[in-house]
């Protein structure tokens, strides 16, 4: 039988975070590590979250915390805001998530820009920054009394951004 994957990405799990939680192949991208990670909390796999660590971040790593939060929590999505490099060419990457969970009934939401690095050929989680608010936008912001950019010549406050 097969099961959507946790992470979200609408593959099944056994051709998503499957096989890298297995370890049957490396994640191609610091999205893809991040993604299994989150499969991994979800599925309660804590090996593959302290072998995923970079060896600082492994330093700093409490297993117990980590067994307690994913063991408490009723794991709910996983919703990817951003990316910055992490390509399959790149040595580094950043991934901006926000992970929804529920614990004693009360839902929450984790949001956290993640730093990844590629070791030895492996992407590794590196650090993470608690963020708030919405992600950073790429492109400027559309004033209310310029051009509409939908082309149809009225003031974006006429038009698609009513």
């Amino acid at each position: 039988m097969t099961k959507p994957c946790p992470c979200g990405s609408g593959k099944e799990h056994i051709e998503c975070c499957g096989p890298l939680i297995a370890g049957q192949s490396p994640a191609p991208t610091a999205e893809a590590l991040m993604r299994s990670r989150y499969s991994a909390y979800v599925l309660k796999e804590f090996d593959y979250l302290r072998e995923t660590l970079s060896e600082e971040a492994l330093k700093d790593h409490d297993e117990a915390s980590v067994r307690e939060w994913a063991e408490s929590a009723s794991w709910q999505g996983l919703e990817i805001h951003e990316t910055w490099a992490g390509g399959v060419d790149d040595d580094q990457g950043v991934v901006e998530f926000s992970a929804r969970y529920a614990i004693d009934g009360e839902e929450r939401t984790h949001r956290e820009r993640s730093q990844f690095r590629r070791v030895d050929g492996q992407w590794r989680y590196l650090d993470g920054t608690m963020v708030s608010g919405p992600p950073i936008r790429k492109e400027p912001k559309i004033g209310r009394n310029e051009p509409c950019p939908c082309g149809s010549g009225r003031k974006y406050k006429k038009c698609c951004g009513r």
